[in-house]
């Protein structure tokens, strides 16, 4: 089975001197690094269209997605090579009617904040972002968010097993969720344990392209502005996808005047 394409525009529519300073590539010092990370992200639109089904959902293991699943397709389907080749007997029909559930409930509880927000038409949207990672300390750190039309609705930490509502609306949620006493345990449940156990099951499907090892392609280069000479380093095509990158003059790390960007996929 080869790996379903048009992920991409799905998601679309739903993005010194040179010479004596010289890039240190490497993590930050004492930073507790993340070895392994599963993320499950839902959306649901009120108003589908042609390219933008009602429902999609996408499942990404460190930041790679490995599954894809909407409306308009009804089945889940593979993302990456590793999983369409190696998943086991079975998978893709439970995987799929999995999330079949989702699909009929998310729509209902898009409907339920319409209501509460008091908008009887329109293009709305409902998100919800679920995840774990395994740190290399051992321990796990998890969080489940919901949105609605692109801001935070409310969240659950795993850290401190309590819900954060962002507005009024929220907090009627937040309170239905407290008072059924049941939420806190299935959500602590879902993220240190059922999470995990999925996590390691992906790492083993896909360990030869996960745990593979490529440094960086380092370019750095400069440029004269005023008389005033300002260095760029980047780097490109690492994996695992967490770097560190300090300048360093000598031995000693220099910091002054230092901008840092961010990691892109």
């Amino acid at each position: 089975m080869a790996p379903a394409l048009g992920l991409g525009p799905l998601l679309g529519v739903l993005g010194p001197l040179l010479g004596v300073l010289g890039p240190l590539l490497r993590a930050p010092a004492g930073a507790t690094e993340v070895l392994h990370s599963l993320r499950y992200l839902r959306v649901v639109v009120s108003e589908p269209g042609p390219g933008l089904p009602q429902y999609v959902a996408v499942a990404f293991v460190d930041g790679t997605p490995f599954v894809l699943y909407d409306s308009e397709r009804g089945r889940v389907e593979p993302q990456a090579l590793w999983l369409a080749a190696g998943a086991e007997p079975g998978y893709w029909d439970t995987e799929t009617r999995i999330n079949n559930v989702y699909q009929h409930k998310d729509p209902d509880d898009l409907k339920t904040l319409q209501i509460r927000y008091k908008q009887s038409g329109g293009l709305h949207t409902l998100q919800k972002d679920s995840g774990c990672e395994l740190l290399s300390d051992g321990s796990v750190r998890g969080s489940h968010r919901e949105g609605y039309d692109g801001q935070d609705f409310i969240s659950f930490e795993l850290g401190s097993k309590s819900f954060v509502a962002a507005d009024g609306a929220a907090q009627i949620t937040k309170r239905k969720w407290e008072s059924d006493g049941t939420m806190v345990e299935e959500l602590t449940n879902l993220l240190e344990h059922t999470c995990l156990e999925v996590l390691w099951k992906h790492v083993w499907y896909g360990q030869e392209a996960l745990e593979r090892k490529e440094p960086p392609d380092v370019h750095v280069s400069g440029k004269v502005e005023h008389g005033i000479l300002t260095l760029s380093c980047r780097a490109y095509g690492f994996y695992p996808g967490i770097i560190g990158i300090n300048w360093l003059k000598g031995d000693e790390i220099w910091d002054q005047e230092t901008e840092w960007g961010g990691i892109v996929p």
